[in-house]
């Protein structure tokens, strides 16, 4: 192990057990008598038939010894020479446990479709900005831009591989990173309807909006931090992109705009910001609906967690619902020349014992066939498909195999990876507002999860790396949404004192109301891109995000909020 020498530097420290202690104690006794006969003698250490080190044996050995070097090892020298003498004589067996491999056709499709998917989106929001938000939404939009660049230069400087996932990234950040604009502009909105001149109701809007953006994007940034540190390659890519893109959202918004607005402001004829309206102060009563919303929430998780665990055989069906990410297995993307039916390939793999293969078919003309098995046979499928369908040609476009040590670790990090984001998110809550909102925060993050896995039950659909990784941004995007209304409701709290507590969330969620949908419509233009132009490859976690974020706005409106309610009515009585 790495330890320190006499004077403090690094070295490397060794021991023996009592048969080895004998053995080298006699070899270094007598090339230590050769040293202080002024004879140095060496004894290398040599992997793979190259010399690694040759310290000087100075002194008889026994049960234990140092390296050391004059001037003291550098602290990666040590590191390396430990791990030598650690394994390097141990025989280690090579078994391949993971192996990813994406054909030429499939991955410049997939770029394709990557960019194609951004630039609608990007397009969108961008149209949507401008038309509702006329010259504020030309401002949102330059930040946005910019917002693009700075991710660019982000990942450029960290040296980050942009991946499908990555893209992914971008594209919802481009659906997030117009929410903090939202919040101002809405807030603005109501700084002039009170009759606010322009720079005040600038500073005001900035200020009041100011603690809501923090709160929101912080506990996203929870979120991809988990991720990152859990995740495998393409989820660390989408963790990347997403970080960096919710830190430039929160520069642009909150310091680029603001600057904009306020050399605006320097002009005297500058007096009136328009804006279009299309949601003029409701007064829905929300939370005298509750007790229906509970029981809708409830029918669906119902129905999704039956279609869970009725999905197949094994274990409750619970291996059925998870991809090879999970489970020993294999994905095979093929390409054929000529249209071929699922029940062809079916009989064929039943010839080698495969029947079972979960085989699904798509792309132009049903050329394109996925086949999954839980068992890693992705040549002996090649070899029998070659045979079988002599007259039509197929190219491999893809191969995922994943042994059963990966699968239970990826299944252990992803618990784990959940547990502390849910646990990380209730503390940042509990400190910024009180313990029962992030109570209620995380009943319904709890509650959006379930609904999103029991649609991908329904849709029969598999739970993936990627999935997962839309889960914890699912999680992400209804906290931020959640964050928006309980951030009203404290400054209504302290504001209205002569209103009830079921009066004051009621007006804090309308309050809130044009914010919420807004920002859920620019999210869904952009995550509906990905879902329909984004490619095969990202489909399922573009799906889970569709679901995610229509579920998110729902909980934020009829279960985060009124949980408060139902918490005061009981605190009330005891």
């Amino acid at each position: 192990q790495v330890s320190r020498d006499s004077n403090g530097l690094p070295a490397v420290s060794f021991e023996f057990n009592l048969r080895g202690a004998r053995r080298f104690g006699r070899l270094t006794s007598e090339l230590s008598e050769d040293t202080k006969q002024g004879k140095l003698r060496r004894l290398a250490i040599v992997l793979d038939g190259i010399v690694q080190s040759a310290p000087v044996v100075q002194n008889k050995i026994t049960s234990q010894g140092i390296i050391t070097q004059r001037h003291g090892f550098n602290p990666k020298e040590a590191a390396d020479l430990a791990l030598m003498l650690r394994s390097g004589a141990l025989p280690v067996p090579l078994e391949i446990v993971e192996e990813r491999t994406v054909g030429p056709t499939l991955g410049k499709d997939s770029v394709e479709q990557g960019i194609r998917a951004t630039l609608i989106g990007g397009a969108l929001v961008v149209g949507f900005m401008a038309i509702y938000y006329l010259l504020a939404g030309l401002i949102a939009n330059f930040a946005l831009c910019l917002n693009l660049i700075i991710i660019m230069g982000g990942l450029s400087y960290f040296q980050a591989t942009l991946t499908l996932p990555g893209i992914a990234g971008i594209i919802l950040t481009i659906g997030i990173a117009v929410d903090a604009n939202v919040l101002i502009f809405e807030r603005m909105r109501e700084e002039f309807a009170i009759g606010k001149p322009m720079k005040a109701a600038i500073r005001a809007g900035y200020q009041k909006a100011f603690l809501t953006i923090i709160d929101a994007n912080v506990t996203t940034l929870i979120t991809a931090f988990i991720l990152y540190y859990f995740g495998s390659g393409p989820v660390r890519g989408f963790a990347v992109t997403l970080s960096i893109g919710i830190i430039a959202s929160m520069f642009t918004a909150l310091v680029v705009t603001r600057l904009i607005f306020d050399l605006l402001a320097l002009n005297p004829k500058f007096k009136r910001l328009p804006m279009l309206q299309f949601i003029k102060q409701p007064a829905i009563n929300f939370v005298s609906k509750r007790r229906g919303a509970y029981l809708v929430s409830i029918i669906i998780m119902a129905i999704g967690l039956v279609a869970f665990f009725s999905k197949g055989e094994e274990g409750f069906g619970i291996k059925k619902n998870f991809g090879i990410d999970f489970n020993e297995g294999t994905i095979q993307q093929l390409m054929f020349e000529n249209p071929v039916g699922v029940d062809q390939i079916r009989q064929s793999l039943r010839d080698i014992g495969l029947g079972d293969s979960l085989i699904q078919q798509f792309g132009d003309n049903n050329k394109e066939v996925i086949i999954r098995t839980y068992s890693k046979v992705d040549r002996e499928i090649t070899e029998k498909l070659k045979t079988d369908f002599i007259d039509n040609r197929f190219e491999v476009l893809r191969v995922e195999r994943v042994g059963p040590s990966v699968g239970r670790e990826l299944t252990k990090k992803t618990f784990i990876a959940l547990a502390l984001a849910l646990g990380a998110i209730c503390l940042y809550i509990s400190w910024r507002f009180e313990f029962r909102f992030a109570v209620a925060a995380i009943v319904a993050l709890v509650h959006d999860c379930l609904i999103t896995i029991g649609a991908f039950s329904l849709a029969g659909r598999e739970i993936s790396l990627p999935v997962v990784a839309a889960l914890l941004t699912i999680i992400g995007y209804s906290l931020n949404d959640t964050i928006v209304v309980f951030d009203r409701i404290r400054e209504d709290l302290k504001i209205m004192k002569k209103k009830s507590y079921e009066e004051i969330i009621n007006i804090s969620i309308n309050q809130t109301l044009s914010r919420t949908l807004l920002t859920s419509l620019t999210t869904l233009l952009v995550v509906s891109t990905i879902f329909f132009f984004g490619g095969e490859v990202i489909n399922d976690f573009a799906y889970a995000l569709l679901i995610g974020v229509m579920v998110g706005t729902y909980s934020s409106i009829f279960v985060a909020s009124p949980i408060l309610v139902e918490w005061h009515h009981r605190a009330g009585r005891g």
